[in-house]
């Protein structure tokens, strides 16, 4: 099984989106997704990828399988 790498916040968004995410929405300090009663906190733009620590927590946070994540 293939390790995660890091994500641009773009591509990020796109593939929460692919897998039924709403959003990203602006309020308060940071975006946010929506996914029926799950609402995920996603980073602020910037320079450089989101790392993996970070995209391990996202994931966790939404109840996301990584092999979810890889297939999407």
């Amino acid at each position: 099984m293939s390790k995660l790498q890091p994500i641009s916040q773009r591509k990020l968004a796109q593939k929460l989106r692919k897998l039924g995410f709403l959003g990203p929405y602006q309020a308060g300090k940071h975006p946010y997704m929506i996914k029926n009663d799950i609402v995920l906190t996603i980073p602020n733009p910037h320079e450089g990828d989101v790392g993996v620590d970070l995209l391990v927590r996202i994931l966790r946070q939404g109840n996301i399988k990584k092999d979810d994540w890889k297939n999407v």
